[in-house]
C-alpha cells in the first residue's frame, strides 16, 4: 500500500513520523513523506520516498518570527502558517497518484481536505495530550488554566462551546479553500476537523496522560515514537572526547527550532559558573551562545538524545514533546524552561511525575537556574522517578499491534 506521512512543524513534530514511516516501511508498505524541504535529508537517510511542501525560506520565516514563542500568540502564527499551508498539501498529495492512507497531525488541513475530496483514509496524529482539550482533565496551555483546572465540568463545556483560537486564526482561509475544491467547508475546525472520522492515534502513554471520557472514541493510545536518528547521526568524535573527559555533563538545549535563544545560553553559562558543573549547549545555530566559554562548556549543532542523554547528569530543554520522552527514556531528571504551545503542559506533567522542575521563561534566571541544578544534582528522589520513567518506556508494547491497527484503517 502507498502511505503518505504530512508531519507538521519542527524536528519534534517530524520525527516520530519518520519513526512510523520506518515501521511501515518494515511491513512492505510504500511511504511518502510530505513536509518542509528542511528535512528532506533526514527523511530519505530513513529510506523515506520524500516531496517538498514549500521553499526552506517559509519555514524559516516562521521559526523566526519572534512571536513564536510568545504565549498565546505563539498558537496564532501557528494556524495561520498552518492554514497557508492548505494549498501547497493538498498539492502534493496530488501529485503521489495513488495513495492507500494518510496519517497526519491535526494542523495538516490539507490531509484533511484530502479526505473529504478523494475519499483517503486518513488517521489523525496527536503527539502531545494538550491538543485534548477535556473538560475532565484540562490541559495547562497557559498559567491561568490553574484556576480552570479547578471549575466545574458543566462550566467548561459551556466555556469551550465558545469559538475557539483556531476557528479565528485559520477557519477563514480553509473555508475558501474548500470552497474553491468543491467540498463542504467546516463550522468550526476545533469541532469538525480535529480527529478524522478514520482513526485517531496518540503517540504517548497512559501513565503520561490518561485517556478521558470526551477523548474519542475511535482512538489507540502508544507510547512515545523515540526516534532521532541515532543510527544515522552518531555523535561526533569532538563530543565523545568531551564527555569521555569528566563527570557527566548538564545538558542544555532551548529546541531544534528556536533560532532565539540567546538569553538562554547567556543564562545557561551564567548558571554552569556558579554550580561549578561541565556542560553541552545543544544549538542548530551556535553563533547563539555566547563566546568564549570556559573549557567546561562544549557546543554541538546537533546530537541524537537517545545516545547524549545516557551520559548526562540533568537535561535543561524547553518542554518539546520530543525532546521531554527522550529524557524520559534515558532516566535523566530535567528542568524545563517552558514558553508556549504544550510545553506548559507537558512541564506541569513532568512535575506531577516528580521527574523534574518547571519553570517559566521570567524564572528562567542564572541564579534560579543554578539553584534547581544544585537540587536536582543532589537529590535522589527525582532521580529515581526519572529512572521509574525510564522503567515504564522500557516496556514498549507490541509494536505488530500498532500496525495492524493502522492497515486497519486502509481496508476500512
Amino acid at each position: 500500500m502507498h502511505i503518505l506521512l504530512l508531519p507538521f512543524g519542527s524536528a519534534g513534530d517530524v520525527f516520530p513520523f519518520i519513526w512510523l514511516g520506518r515501521h511501515l516501511m518494515a511491513r512492505g508498505h510504500r511511504v511518502t513523506m510530505i513536509t518542509a524541504c528542511l528535512f528532506e535529508d533526514q527523511a530519505r537517510r530513513a529510506g523515506l520516498n520524500f516531496v517538498s511542501l514549500g521553499e526552506k525560506e517559509e519555514f524559516e520565516a516562521m521559526i523566526r518570527d519572534p512571536r513564536i514563542w510568545k504565549l498565546g500568540i505563539g498558537t496564532k502564527v501557528v494556524f495561520e502558517f498552518a492554514a497557508k499551508s492548505v494549498e501547497p498539501y493538498l498539492a502534493a498529495i496530488e501529485s503521489c497518484g495513488k495513495v492507500d492512507l494518510m496519517l497526519a497531525p491535526v494542523t495538516a488541513f490539507g490531509a484533511r481536505l484530502a479526505r473529504e475530496k478523494h475519499g483517503i483514509p486518513l488517521i489523525t496524529v496527536h503527539l502531545q495530550p494538550a491538543v485534548f482539550l477535556s473538560v475532565h482533565e484540562t490541559p495547562l496551555l497557559h498559567p491561568a488554566m490553574r484556576v480552570l483546572r479547578a471549575m466545574p465540568v458543566w462550566f467548561k463545556r459551556a466555556l469551550f462551546s465558545l469559538p475557539n483560537p483556531v476557528d479565528l486564526f485559520a477557519l477563514p482561509k480553509v473555508r475558501r479553500i474548500c470552497e474553491v475544491n468543491g467540498v463542504k467547508p467546516p463550522r468550526s475546525l476545533w469541532r469538525e476537523w480535529w480527529d478524522s472520522p478514520d482513526g485517531v492515534l496518540a503517540l504517548f502513554p497512559e501513565w503520561f496522560a490518561a485517556p478521558q471520557p470526551d477523548w474519542p472514541t475511535n482512538l489507540l493510545q502508544w507510547t512515545f515514537p523515540l526516534e532521532d536518528l541515532a543510527k544515522e547521526q552518531p555523535l561526533s568524535t569532538e563530543l565523545q572526547i568531551f564527555l569521555a573527559a569528566g563527570e557527566k555533563p548538564v545538558v542544555f538545549t532551548p529546541g531544534s527550532a528556536n533560532v532565539q535563544a540567546s538569553r538562554f545560553f547567556a543564562v545557561a553559562a551564567q548558571a554552569v559558573a556558579q554550580v561549578g558543573c561541565r556542560a553541552v549547549f545543544v544549538t542548530r545555530e551556535p553563533k547563539q551562545v555566547p563566546p568564549s566559554l570556559p573549557d567546561n562548556i562544549l557546543t554541538v549543532e546537533y546530537a541524537p538524545f537517545s545516545t547524549l542523554l545516557k551520559q548526562a547528569s540533568v537535561f535543561v530543554h524547553h518542554g518539546g514533546i520530543g525532546t521531554m520522552s527522550q529524557a524520559f527514556a534515558a532516566g535523566v531528571p530535567q528542568l524545563i524552561m517552558h514558553m508556549a504551545h504544550d510545553q506548559p503542559d507537558n512541564a506541569n506533567r513532568v512535575e506531577r511525575l516528580g521527574a523534574g522542575i518547571s519553570l517559566s521563561v521570567r524564572q528562567f534566571t542564572s541564579k534560579r537556574v543554578a539553584d534547581e541544578l544544585k537540587r536536582l544534582l543532589g537529590q535522589t528522589a527525582m532521580r529515581e522517578a526519572a529512572a521509574k520513567c525510564a522503567d515504564r518506556i522500557s516496556k514498549a508494547p507490541d509494536m505488530d499491534v500498532l500496525m495492524r491497527w493502522i492497515e486497519e484503517r486502509i481496508r476500512r
